[in-house]
């Protein structure tokens, strides 16, 4: 079991700190996070992030790595997270990977390449965006390589940027740098699946926790921390609507009405994504059993992959 490799995916607010952290338990393993967003430091209300308090004595990896002026490299997260699966596994404990950052989970377990990037084109491309929209910029994707634009929502800017990107800089289809699911480790991904009505109030109820905790304020500090500088920082769910409330685009309540729709959106092309990976394993998780949860959670790291285990009871 130590060699393997186990991931807890699925939509946000679907409880995949919490079985991460009793698998771990469980198994003797140790989290590495794969939630873009956790990476880095300071944004702890409005990403769930769980604090070291709360982890049970289980070491967490690749939280608060980065300064939010940083833009994100899922090349450079992909570096570090085989480098941390392996010492964990020199340990002889369990890697056990667990965020909602598609992207990024295939980078840490799938052989997976990323082209290098030009700053110059980046820019131009970053430019173009900010005048011209996503539309624009995914409509020229579409004539230049289908299958990526068929891959990435038209209000994705940010992935239609680097995968024109892509094709300028490498000169071939961004598509070919996600090729078919193939993994470098023995892997086991465990999906959490709800119900949609279920999961839309656990999204609302995670908002309104966020804004009791003091995210307004979590925000506002960011931002004099250079918040607004980081490209994909400042675009994170909650901090994005937060900022325009700071900079007096909206109202808070607007602000906090905008996050839970985005979220639910963001929910949703998670669910599109990860169902999308014939090796995920699905298991119920809106049963409200967190025992038979986890039982169903380590029979299925048994199971061939792809396949939905037997229902949980009552289900």
């Amino acid at each position: 079991m130590a060699e393997r490799v186990i991931a807890v995916v699925g939509p946000t607010a679907a409880g995949k700190t919490d079985l991460s952290l009793r698998l771990c338990l469980a198994l003797g393993g140790e989290v590495v996070n794969a939630d873009s967003m956790q990476l880095y430091a300071g944004m702890d209300i409005g990403t769930a992030k769980l604090s070291p308090a709360h982890r049970r004595g289980v070491p967490h990896h690749l939280l608060d790595i980065w300064d939010v002026r940083q833009s994100a490299s899922v090349a450079t997260y992909q570096r570090l997270a085989r480098e941390t699966i392996a010492g964990i596994h020199a340990r002889g404990r369990v890697a056990v990977l667990a965020g909602g950052s598609g992207l990024y989970l295939r980078a840490a377990l799938d052989n997976l390449e990323f082209p290098g990037t030009d700053p110059a084109v980046r820019d131009r491309l970053e430019a173009e965006l900010a005048t011209a929209g996503p539309a624009a910029l995914h409509a020229r994707l579409a004539s230049l390589d289908p299958a990526a634009a068929r891959a990435i929502l038209p209000s994705n800017g940010r992935r239609i940027v680097r995968a024109l990107e892509v094709i300028e800089v490498a000169g071939r289809p961004f598509a070919a740098v996600l090729p078919q699911y193939e993994s470098r480790y023995p892997a086991v991904q465990i999906g959490l699946r709800m119900d949609r009505a279920e999961l839309d109030r656990r999204i609302a109820e995670r908002a309104a926790r966020m804004w009791r905790e003091g995210f307004v304020d979590e925000v506002a500090a960011l931002e004099r921390a250079g918040l607004r500088e980081g490209r994909t920082a400042s675009r994170a769910l909650g901090y994005a609507q937060v900022l325009r409330f700071l900079a007096g685009e909206c109202s808070e309540d607007e602000a906090h009405a905008q996050t839970i729709l985005a979220t639910r959106r963001f929910a949703r092309r998670q669910e599109a994504w990860f169902r999308r990976d014939p090796r995920v394993i699905w298991l119920a998780a809106d049963a409200g059993d967190a025992d038979a949860l986890l039982a169903a959670a380590l029979a299925a790291c048994e199971t061939r992959p792809g396949t939905d285990p037997a229902p949980l009871p009552g289900r």
